[in-house]
């Protein structure tokens, strides 16, 4: 990927968002972020994709065991992407089942969004297997997390060095929007407005 392609803004209309195992046994495994966050901005990387019409793409990792079923939060606001899921059985690498490598083509978009609980394991290997490819990636860093916050600096670096875009969920969602004053706009700011603090 060149200096060139990894600054081209992404826009609805050339990119794909993938979440990968946000599963709720997986994800009571993190300790470098809170679980309501974690949670609350994965949820809005979804409803950001459903209202922009962004291709969306989930993958799980043997839901029948300790890490558990996906967030049922997802069943509700994309029900088709969620019926339509990949169930990985043992696979560390999303990359590496099929399915989820045809569902990513499927989409004929290029750029990639990418968030996964645990960074250190599930976003990790398929954003470099991205990037090897020649996708231009971001990597929503809070819309995952790792069990220990070294490990969670130590794959963010890594994937920063191999050239991922390192973004959070409220920098994305502004960068989708794009200007606030448009439609695509207007459909965003309902999102950003329920991750803001409530006083």
């Amino acid at each position: 990927m060149t200096e060139q392609q990894a600054a081209a803004p992404f826009t609805p209309d050339n990119t794909a968002i993938l979440l990968i195992d946000h599963q709720v046994g997986t994800m009571s495994w993190v300790g470098s972020i809170a679980f309501e966050e974690m949670k609350a901005n994965a949820l809005a990387l979804a409803k950001a994709a459903k209202a922009l019409d962004i291709p969306l793409v989930l993958t799980s990792s043997m839901e029948e065991y300790a890490q558990g079923p996906l967030l049922a939060e997802l069943a509700d606001i994309a029900p088709a992407e969620f019926a339509a899921r990949v169930q990985r059985q043992g696979v560390v690498n999303a990359f590496d089942d099929e399915n989820f490598a045809d569902a990513v083509k499927a989409t004929g978009r290029t750029n990639l969004i990418i968030a996964g609980v645990t960074n250190d394991v599930c976003t990790v290997f398929p954003t470099l297997t991205a990037l090897a490819a020649g996708h231009p990636v971001q990597v929503v860093a809070d819309a995952g997390g790792s069990p220990a916050k070294i490990a969670d600096d130590i794959a963010i670096r890594r994937m920063d060095k191999a050239g991922a875009t390192i973004t959070s969920t409220n920098q994305l969602l502004a960068e989708l929007a794009h200007n606030w004053t448009t439609d695509n706009g207007g459909k965003i700011i309902s999102i950003v407005m329920e991750l803001l603090p409530q006083s």
